[in-house]
């Protein structure tokens, strides 16, 4: 049976989705991503592991130029893992193990297993910490997974270790003995791996093709350590909330209305001064099924920036804007209001606007300062001191002694 029967769920899932769906087998020679310098789609799934080249002008090259255009990609691979599949990966900071092996966990595999321990149950408490991403109902039921292993860069900041296996587990060829060091061993055994690029595009890989199959979805799990059942795997919501995930239906957010002013007027001056109150509101919003709502958080920043920071505080949410109130440090030049937000799950959140600072005039000076008053104190008894001198040298007389004859 072809991949869009023994995994029409999931399929069926992003139709009901609203999703546009187009089949083509790895070797069509019809196969193109770009037309004319446009991409023909939004996003792109890879359920071919064993693919050793793609027909048309697919290529891994016309890939990772789709990813590098903000196209999403959602990938999906077994133990028949070939060269191609693992040159994609190795692009993103993902290292996929060789062809032939597979994620062995001798404690930690389903009753239905054949034997060889390769059909392991994952615990839902190596998932990532990010809702987001694997949503709030996996925290609940374990995941059903028979495939290959990956390791992530280490270099690499921005891969996200979606799921990872228990700290028994290991990568090998499940038909030979363990002479070597295994490719991955314990919770470095990467099961699920993401990668959102720094221009927002994702990029899932799944290590077990059959997580995303029909019978993984409705089938029952049983552990042999714990001997817990479930009526039905954790595969499918998980697969729905990343499948979510990485094509944008979540953790998408955006800058609306952006203003700032001095405090008590309503319009921006054309420079500011320094030393003077500041209010800056920013709208951000956040995507919701079909329609932008407001998004809620206390840990957004913003910086007053020429260079280093000057002035970081948090922004609070008041009215669905979220704002903040500061003084402009004695400084003055070129300076930013940058809103740079970054977290787990969402997409990069750079917001910046430039103003000028400019010093005080001479009439916004004060006439008198109170800590020069010991320097005006000592300058006014310094006249006082000549005064009294000249007074005392020009009217002091002394009396002249007569000389005797």
């Amino acid at each position: 049976m072809s991949v869009r029967e023994t995994h029409s769920i999931f399929f069926r899932s992003l139709v009901d989705r609203g999703y546009e769906l187009t089949f083509k087998s790895a070797d069509d020679s019809s196969l193109s991503l770009a037309k004319y310098g446009e991409f023909l789609f939004d996003n792109l799934v890879l359920f071919a592991p064993s693919v050793e080249e793609f027909g048309g002008t697919l290529s891994v090259d016309a890939i990772t130029s789709f990813i590098d255009g903000g196209g999403d990609v959602l990938i999906g691979v077994d133990s028949t893992v070939g060269d191609t599949m693992r040159e994609i990966a190795m692009e993103c900071g993902v290292e996929i193990d060789e062809e032939g092996t597979a994620v062995i966990d001798h404690l930690n595999y389903d009753v239905n297993d054949e034997g060889k321990h390769t059909k392991i149950v994952a615990d839902v408490a190596n998932l990532i910490d990010a809702p987001t991403i694997v949503g709030a109902s996996t925290k609940q039921v374990p995941i059903l997974y028979q495939g290959v292993g990956m390791v992530a860069d280490s270099d690499n900041p921005l891969i996200l270790e979606v799921l990872t296996a228990s700290s028994t587990a290991y990568s090998f060829d499940p038909d030979e003995a363990v002479k070597e060091y295994p490719h991955a061993v314990g919770k470095s055994t990467l099961l699920i791996a993401a990668i959102q690029a720094r221009n927002n595009a994702r990029v899932a890989f799944v290590g077990s093709l059959d997580f995303f199959s029909n019978d993984y979805f409705s089938s029952a799990v049983q552990s042999m350590q714990d001997g817990k059942k479930f009526d039905k795997s954790g595969n499918q919501e998980l697969a729905t909330a990343l499948s979510k995930w990485v094509f944008k239906e979540k953790g998408v957010l955006r800058v609306g209305e952006v203003k700032h002013h001095r405090v008590g007027e309503k319009t921006p001056p054309s420079a500011y001064t320094i030393m003077e109150d500041v209010i800056y509101t920013i709208v951000i919003e956040t995507l919701e099924g079909d329609s932008w709502v407001s998004y809620k958080a206390d840990d957004i920043q913003l910086e007053f920036v020429r260079i280093d920071p000057f002035v970081r505080t948090f922004l609070s949410l008041k009215g669905g804007k979220y704002e903040s109130v500061f003084k402009i440090p004695d400084v003055y030049g070129v300076f930013q209001f940058k809103v740079d937000y970054n977290r787990v799950g969402f997409t990069h959140l750079f917001k910046t606007t430039q103003v000028s600072v400019r010093p005080l005039e001479h009439t916004q000076y004060e006439r008198f300062i109170p800590s020069a008053y010991p320097y005006y104190a000592s300058a006014f008894s310094m006249m006082l001191g000549v005064l009294l001198l000249s007074f005392v040298f020009l009217h002091l007389r002394e009396d002249m002694k007569e000389k005797p004859e």
